[in-house]
This record gives structure tokens, sequence and C-alpha cells, in this order.
């Protein structure tokens, strides 16, 4: 009866420390309005004016220039169909590239289409080669995929017919022909993203990265403002290395608790509000996988947040990341084509892990066994930082009570 009740006594007194670290940890938070700012304004406007800017999801009759020095029946037929496509818009037809290279300066126009003056003698040879040329605006890819996909379409087209005439002017049936012209039977389909939306592409894992990165600068504010004003609430009590396990999982749970609500918000209820954004995921799948996905970036952000002693230094370290971190996970960019370096860096962040896992789910509509890699990848880093922290967490203790 004794030992049940020393273990119960010890239990109590566990379960007390821990919830005075979350009590301390919440109350620090919403008595520093930087952090709140962060947390709570940041994290839920950021997605709504994602949201807002990206929801024209494609764009539109992108103005161009057709500049047919040929002007021949072939040249004509071709720019009809190009100006036919509802992703450009036939604006201006010049005599000469000059002028068009002027009103393409002047943003008058996004692209040029091109047609030299032999192009409809070149069609007519047997061993002719017709050109055409398009020059884009690099300003955004946009409006070069608009101009270059009705382009590319027509282009086949025509190459169709091209081969078809020369065919039946070597004696060759029209149905001979046809077969020998016509290549493999094929159907597209465009998966997960069928309009060839930029917002349906890029804002799921963006979404992923605001919530991970106020966090982590949130966390790295208040730990710096505790070194700042050299508080010890952890501390005065903190004599063992059970204590700073006990501190880190207290501090853990405390933004847990914090950002799991923000978490469904910005990655389940923003997406079905923007009907423009995928939202074909399980919301249940969603809601398990969010679960390390904020561990392990909490633990990890504790950790950084150790070696800080300012509360703006996690600002200077966020800003010029954002995009690294955007980039390295192979969202924005493909893996194949980053260095090999620098995706096994990828891998000890939690941002690559989670925005490919909540990309996976949300706009593929993946389950939990299509995602083990990425759900037990982030469950790992959270016992690694885990682990780091608990450590970190005890040589400062150590050296405070020296002090």
């Amino acid at each position: 009866m004794s030992l049940f009740s020393n273990i119960l006594q010890n239990a109590s007194k566990t379960v007390r420390f821990v919830w005075r670290v979350i009590t301390d940890t919440v109350s620090a938070v919403f008595h520093d309005g930087g952090v709140i700012t962060i947390f709570f304004v940041a994290s839920l406007i950021y997605p709504v004016l994602y949201g807002f800017l990206c929801w024209e999801n494609t764009v539109k009759e992108v103005p161009i220039i057709a500049v047919d020095l040929s002007g021949s029946h072939e040249s004509m037929r071709f720019l009809r169909k190009v100006d036919a496509s509802p992703d450009v818009k036939i604006v201006y037809r010049c005599t000469s590239m000059t002028e068009a290279e002027r009103l393409l300066k002047a943003q008058k126009a996004h692209g040029i289409i091109y047609f030299p003056r032999d192009y409809a003698d070149n069609l007519k040879g047997l061993r002719g080669q017709a050109h055409v040329s398009l020059y884009c605006d690099m300003t955004t890819f946009l409006y070069m995929k608009n101009l270059l996909l009705p382009a590319n379409m027509v282009m086949l087209e025509e190459m169709h017919q091209i081969q078809l005439k020369r065919l039946n002017s070597l004696g060759i049936s029209d149905e001979l022909a046809y077969e020998l012209t016509q290549g493999a039977p094929y159907e597209e389909t465009k998966l997960y993203n069928p309009i060839d939306g930029y917002g349906s592409f890029l804002i799921p894992p963006v979404l992923v990265l605001i919530i991970l990165q106020t966090m982590f600068l949130g966390i790295c504010m208040l730990r710096g403002t505790f070194y700042e004003e050299k508080q010890t609430i952890y501390q005065a009590n903190a004599h063992h290395f059970s204590h700073a396990i006990l501190v880190t999982i207290g501090m853990a749970l405390a933004f847990f608790i914090i950002y799991i609500g923000l978490s469904v918000i910005d990655l389940i209820l923003i997406p079905h509000v923007f009907k423009n954004l995928p939202h074909i995921g399980n919301p249940i799948y969603i809601l398990r996988f969010i679960v390390p996905m904020l561990l392990a970036t909490i633990f990890f952000s504790l950790f950084v947040s150790g070696f800080l002693h300012n509360r703006e230094t996690g600002m200077v370290i966020l800003l010029p990341t954002s995009l690294i971190f955007l980039f390295i996970a192979g969202v924005s960019w493909p893996q194949p084509c980053i260095p090999k370096a620098w995706r096994i860096l990828s891998y000890f962040f939690p941002s690559t892990w989670s925005m490919h896992g909540y990309l996976h789910l949300s706009s593929m509509g993946a389950n939990m066994l299509q995602i083990k890699k990425e759900f037990d990848a982030l469950w790992m880093l959270t016992g690694f930082y885990f682990v780091l922290t608990v450590v970190q967490q005890y040589i400062t203790f150590r050296k405070a009570r020296k002090q």
C-alpha cells in the first residue's frame, strides 16, 4: 500500500509539474502581443489572403502579337486555330518584328508568334522544313504556358495534315496514309489538377508552410523573450534530467493545444471555403497526419530556439529560409532536379515531409497507407528532435543552477 501511495504521489507531482509548465507557457503566449500576432493573426490571415489572390486559378485570353510575313493560306489557318483557343487572343498583327518587340516591351501583349516569308514554300516541298517561332514574356510562366500549349497543339495537328498531303502526293491512298501517320491512340487525362491552375498546384503546400513557419517564429520569439528577461519559471524546480523531459513535454503540449485548432482551420476548412483549392482528402486522415506534423515542428522549433538569445533572431532566420524550404522540399521544383546534398538536408526538416504528405492527402485523395513514408518520417523526426531538445534543456538548467 505504501508503494502504491508513493507511485500515486509521484504521478500526481509529475502531472502538476507538467500542468504548471503548460499553463505558464500558454499564459506567456497570451501576454506577448507579438506572439499573439504571429500565432493567431498571421496563421489565419495569410491562408485567406492567398486564397483570394489565387481565386482565379488560370489565365484566359492572354494577348499576343502575330507577325505573319508569309501571308499565306497556311499561316493564316494556323493563326485562326491558335486564336480560337481560350488561352490566347491575337490583339495585334504586325508587319515587322521591330514593331512587335516595341509592343511587347510596352506590355501591350505577352507573346509573339512569327511566320517567316518562306513558311508556305517550305510546306509545299517534300524536303522543306517550315519554321514557326514563339517569343514569350517570361515575367510570369503562366503567359508562356498559355502561348506554348495552344501553339504546340495546332502545330501537331498541322504536321499531321502535312504528312497526309505529302503521302497522297506520292500516290498513297487516304486510308493507308492515315494509318501510316496515325500514332498509338491515347486519351489525355489530367490528374489532380485538371484545370492546370496555379493556385491548385501551389497553395496546398504553402498552407502547410504558413502553419509551420508561424509556429517556428512564435516559439523563437517567446523563448528569446525568456532569455532576454532572465525568466526562470521552469528552472526553479528543475533539478534532474527527468525535469528537463517534463518541461519539454509541457511546452510541447502547450503549443500543440494552441495550434491544433489553427491547423484544422487552415488545412481542412480553408480549402473547403475556397472551392478552387483541392479538398478531396479525408478530414480524418488529414487530422491524423497533423499530429506528427505539429509535434515534429514543435520540437524542431524548441531545439533551434534554444540557441537564440533574443526575440528578433527568429525573424532573421525565417526570412531567408522560407523560399529555401519550399524549393528543397521538391514541391514547387522537381526533386530529381535538386542536388543530392540538398535533398538529404531537406529530410531533416519537418516541412519537407509535411508538405508532401498533405499534398497527397488533400490534393490526391491518398489514404494513410499511401503516405506511410511521410507519416513515419515525421514521427522519427519527432523523436529525434525531442531527444535533442531534452538534452539541450538539461544543459541549460545546469548552467542556470551554477550561476
